[in-house]
């Protein structure tokens, strides 16, 4: 039997993630059914199950991804190059490079990563991890901004980072559940709260 390129390989597994995203985002984990995966990847049980065992597989495989694109957004600047905290919004909300938080329907995928850590707990604890590395740099973030005296020093930097991620979740619940959420309007609103 003729081995495939790794490019083949790579295309096909892309093809079964993203479909699954779509049927994640539109049915939720736990209403999808793999027939409804092969269905929408176009695809044989086998050839599903090749790259993955099953439908936890791939649950798992999506929320990786989806917590990778959540961690990238929030690489830390450099001391150069310090924004604004309300530049936290566009962390999340940015045009140049969008994570999950751009679209109704990634937002949805999003809030159900979280709602499957009640029930898993290794996804619980990556969980853990990337609010923890989100928290962290957030806090040296707001502790410049401190140093620089743009914040009070009488609030732990770490409280600061909490709030912003608070209120970064409940963005993403918004749209996620109503869908109208509006990334401007976050941000204007959350620019005059901070000023």
């Amino acid at each position: 039997m003729a081995r495939m390129p790794q490019e083949h390989l790579d295309a096909r597994r892309r093809q079964i993630l993203d479909a699954a995203r779509r049927c994640f985002a539109r049915d939720g984990f736990h209403a999808t059914s793999m027939q409804d995966l092969l269905g929408e990847a176009g695809l044989s049980a086998g050839a599903v199950y090749r790259y993955f065992r099953g439908k936890d597989d791939i649950v798992d495989a999506i929320a990786a991804e989806a917590l990778a694109e959540v961690t990238a957004a929030f690489d830390a600047p450099d001391d150069t190059d310090l924004p604004p905290l309300d530049g936290i919004v566009d962390l999340v909300l940015g045009t140049e490079t969008p994570p999950l938080a751009t679209s109704t329907e990634s937002a949805r995928l999003l809030v159900q990563i979280w709602t499957e850590a009640l029930r898993s707990p290794a996804l619980a604890a990556r969980l853990g991890e990337v609010l923890a590395s989100t928290r962290g740099m957030l806090g040296r973030w707001a502790e410049r901004h401190r140093e620089r005296g743009l914040l009070p020093t009488d609030v732990p930097a770490e409280q600061v980072a909490d709030v912003l991620i608070a209120l970064v979740h409940g963005f993403l619940v918004r749209r996620a559940v109503y869908g109208d959420a509006d990334a401007d309007a976050f941000r204007n609103g959350l620019r005059a709260l901070l000023s």
